[in-house]
């Protein structure tokens, strides 16, 4: 078994690969290179081999489909997941796998958002995505990560392969921290450098697309592992519109003795049902939430032994 090894999915990165290849077995002598090719259309896979990197194929698009086959394909103690786009500086990569290594972290962040992505990263609404993100997962996991969409992480063997990847594409990065954060996996953070892609170098990220996908998944995730505060908002957004319909309602039944607006004070009813409902569904879901997480840690625990 490896002790390191580095995961690089790619798609159509001719133009870099083999400079990160090259650039992480320098920083990591002795580290399995693996480059994943996502039904790359140029030399990608030609290049990262000829650069030294073992290359695995996976006809599925997407990254978490690509990222997914990688780490069932590959056995090693740390993983190091970057991106093939020479985006991201391999002489951090070192600092980043000896905190797992020798430190018990189970996931490493390579944080772009402290150091220099703001200043070099020229796409406002990439920058205006990173922030949004990285709020509503710190709002929802009562945590301080500063970089949730970065593509450069380390991992341990344990976190791995006891993670149940379920992404297709770009979201994977979201899914990831999400999970780690909420069964109390060690999770630390080194700042690095950002560097724009260079030249020939073309982003296959929709800075709408992916990123509405980013927020779905993690509002998919809240929904699962806080269903009972997921719900309980929505139920008090409903409750307020129910209120708002029914007030004008009851002031004139108060005022005259008439109810002249049976309709609107039917559909506020069914609101507010609705909303108790929501509710109500929530404690349910809190409480087999509770159970299955209790599970899984259950099963982290005999892993270790």
């Amino acid at each position: 078994m490896n002790q390191i090894a580095v995961i690089i999915p790619c798609y159509n990165e001719a133009a870099t690969i083999a400079q990160v290849v090259r650039d992480f077995a320098a920083a990591l002598p002795g580290a399995a290179i693996v480059v994943g090719d996502n039904n790359s259309h140029d030399e990608t896979a030609r290049l990262a081999r000829e650069a030294g990197a073992m290359v695995i194929a996976e006809p599925r698009q997407g990254k978490g489909n690509m990222l997914r086959t990688l780490l069932q394909s590959v056995e090693a103690e740390c993983y190091l997941m970057v991106d093939g786009d020479a985006t991201y500086p391999a002489e951090s990569a070192r600092q980043l796998c000896d905190k797992v290594l020798n430190e018990g972290c189970d996931m490493v962040i390579g944080d772009r958002l402290s150091s220099t992505y703001f200043t070099v990263n020229q796409r406002r609404f990439h920058n205006t995505g990173n922030r949004m993100m990285r709020g509503l997962v710190n709002w929802m996991c009562h945590s301080n990560v500063q970089d949730i969409l970065t593509g450069y992480r380390a991992m341990s063997r344990r976190f791995v392969k006891n993670f149940p990847l379920r992404s297709t594409g770009f979201e994977v990065e979201t899914e990831m921290t999400v999970h780690a954060l909420e069964h109390s996996f060690k999770v630390d953070a080194v700042p690095v450098d950002y560097r724009d892609r260079p030249e020939g170098s073309h982003s296959k990220l929709s800075t709408w697309g992916d990123g509405l996908r980013a927020i779905k998944t993690a509002l998919t995730l809240f929904g699962e592992h806080r269903p009972l505060r997921f719900f309980s908002i929505i139920a008090a957004v409903l409750l307020l519109l129910a209120l708002v319909l029914v007030t004008p309602v009851l002031i004139e039944y108060f005022q005259t003795g008439l109810v002249p607006r049976f309709p609107t004070l039917i559909v506020s009813g069914f609101i507010a049902m609705l909303a108790m409902m929501l509710w109500v569904g929530g404690v349910i879901l809190e409480v087999i939430s509770r159970n299955n997480w209790k599970q899984y840690e259950l099963m982290l625990m005999r892993d270790r032994h």
